[in-house]
């Protein structure tokens, strides 16, 4: 199966190639390297070292016998994806060259319209590139738990079944996205929807949570195989800083109560689960939807568990102006990837240990300054 990986460098981009192209897969990267642009405007950098994409791809060269295919290129060029498509002629495309940051959607009017240029007008791009070329192609696309908000309703994969006024009809989740980031997101999901009843597109949408975890089996064998590592309060999650704070030996920031509960998912079986996606394909005309998580969690609680790994680490409460419940309900169903063989890896321990373990070797390269929110009325409770 050949398979085109879209943002193919980032941070789940690079553990998937590897982990499908060690699976067998020919893969090929399309990638415009903007997430490092990123790292420059904002004066961010991935805590572990991480090299360039081509020192990258001769690493894996390297010692394996698997090639990888590079494609340089920007989805908003709907140009770009068709020679792409043409060139290598994937089976499948997974899509993940979006812009995935809720924060940096939310610093102001330009990173918003960036956000919903490059994510929406990418998928308009793929979406037409696919019917151009082959509509067999299967799309799989990164969504995001966020799409949903935080309803008071079990939260179901995609679909709903509604009976109003005596009527019965099948439609999507009602989505309520917290920042222009989610937004986004919705709007991808809609517009490949639409292209399934239109073209009989065949397209899974794999809303994720939040993803956790340093290594796979494959970035573990060389350090020029590593993946990113963010902390910082734009692209990092509360995992990652929290660990970094506690290695630090300073406060561990929880927004709010730490009530907010969120889906996580370990990186290994993210890459896991796009690779089952691959291997069972949506139907001609079918809009599928997976929820892509193992478990959900309060933010305090990860922070509480975090802190119980460092002797004297401790959590302290701060007040920003984010927009999100606390104490909200929070059931998702997650059970379509599991069916197709998903054996879930959960947030031990062990693999919290590991993450800090990876905050300590790289704390000379820790900026503390990008750990706190870069938006006003921050400030400790």
């Amino acid at each position: 199966m050949r398979v085109l990986v879209l943002g193919g460098d980032g941070f789940l981009g690079w553990p998937t190639v590897l982990h499908l192209a060690a699976a067998g897969f020919e893969v090929g990267i399309f990638d415009s390297l903007a997430r490092r642009d990123l790292d420059r405007e904002l004066g961010t950098s991935s805590l572990v070292p991480i090299e360039s994409l081509m020192n990258r791809i001769d690493a894996w060269h390297d010692a394996h016998d698997e090639w990888l295919h590079l494609y340089r290129g920007d989805t908003t060029r709907a140009g770009d994806l068709e020679r792409a498509l043409v060139q290598f002629g994937p089976d499948a495309v997974i899509h993940l060259a979006e812009q995935r940051s809720a924060p940096y959607s939310m610093l102001g009017s330009r990173q918003a319209a960036y956000t919903q240029r490059v994510n929406v007008i990418g998928t308009l791009n793929l979406i037409h590139a696919v019917h151009a070329v082959n509509p067999n192609i299967h799309v799989i696309k990164l969504g995001s738990l966020g799409e949903y908000g935080t309803p008071n309703l079990d939260i179901e994969e995609g679909w709903l079944d509604v009976t109003h006024k005596g009527r019965t009809d099948r439609v999507l989740y009602p989505k309520r996205p917290g920042s222009w980031y989610h937004l986004s997101k919705v709007h991808d999901s809609h517009n490949l929807e639409f292209a399934c009843r239109a073209w009989n597109l065949r397209v899974t949408d794999l809303n994720q949570g939040v993803v956790y975890g340093v290594d796979t089996d494959q970035t573990q064998r060389h350090p020029d195989l590593a993946t990113r590592f963010d902390y910082d309060a734009i692209f990092g999650t509360a995992l990652n800083r929290f660990a970094v704070q506690a290695a630090l030996g300073v406060e561990l920031s929880v927004y709010g109560d730490g009530s907010q509960i969120r889906g996580f998912i370990n990186l290994r079986d993210a890459v896991r689960c796009l690779e089952l996606a691959c291997l069972n394909p949506a139907e001609p005309g079918e809009f599928r939807v997976f929820n892509q998580l193992t478990q959900s969690i309060s933010i305090l609680d990860v922070a509480e568990a975090v802190a119980s790994r460092v002797p004297g680490a401790t959590v302290a409460h701060f007040v920003s102006d984010r927009v999100e419940e606390m104490g909200h309900h929070y059931r998702v169903t997650h059970t379509g990837l599991e069916a197709l063989g998903l054996e879930p890896h959960y947030l031990t321990n062990e693999v919290i240990d590991g993450i800090l373990a990876t905050a300590r070797r790289h704390l000379d390269r820790v900026n503390q300054a990008v750990i706190y929110p870069r938006l006003g009325g921050w400030h400790r409770d």
